[in-house]
């Protein structure tokens, strides 16, 4: 019964193809050849999308990530970037019912993990979107923000020891501009 309904539904959903003639699109240069034009994407496409998970368990973020590196490679998205951004320490107190007295002390850290997507289609980017919210752990955060120059300066921790040289060398007259001879 299937194998009879296939030809049928074949049938019904060829289009008819258009004809093709040897007019030039007006709409490019004379000296661009005409294939140019279907190498343009189909659809608007966002440049660079910056992927920030945040947690508190390290290995379900870990884990998590790579579940997004998979679904982003199954999509045929670009993942330029993967990486990891230093965790920050927070001490949070808890205090006894009116009182100064502290009952419990807890030290929590935040792990941060980033996807970097580069030329991702606008129709692809809510079926990406949407796989990622369904399958989000509990206690992970998700962000999805366009990649900024402010992504890119968080990304790179400063060196303490050479800004401690730094320090030691304006202390002392600053560096010196003239070569002895």
């Amino acid at each position: 019964m299937l194998r009879r309904l296939i030809p049928s539904v074949r049938l019904t959903l060829q289009v008819p193809k258009a004809t093709t003639t040897a007019v030039r699109s007006n709409s490019g240069n004379v000296y661009e050849p005409d294939y140019l034009e279907s190498l343009k994407p189909k659809f608007p496409q966002y440049d660079s999308l910056n992927v920030q998970i945040k947690g508190y368990d390290y290995p379900q973020l870990e884990s998590y990530q790579r579940f997004l590196h998979g679904v982003a490679e199954y999509l045929d998205l670009d993942v330029s970037e993967c990486y990891a951004l230093p965790p920050q320490q927070t001490q949070v107190q808890r205090l006894r019912p009116n009182s100064t007295v502290i009952e419990s002390e807890y030290k929590l850290t935040t792990y941060e993990r980033n996807l970097q997507l580069n030329n991702v289609d606008a129709p692809v980017y809510p079926q990406f979107l949407r796989l990622a919210q369904a399958a989000l752990p509990e206690g992970v955060s998700l962000r999805v923000q366009e990649h900024t120059d402010d992504c890119e300066e968080r990304r790179y921790v400063p060196d303490k020891e050479l800004l401690d040289l730094k320090d030691e060398l304006e202390r002392m007259g600053g560096p010196t501009t003239s070569r002895k001879k």
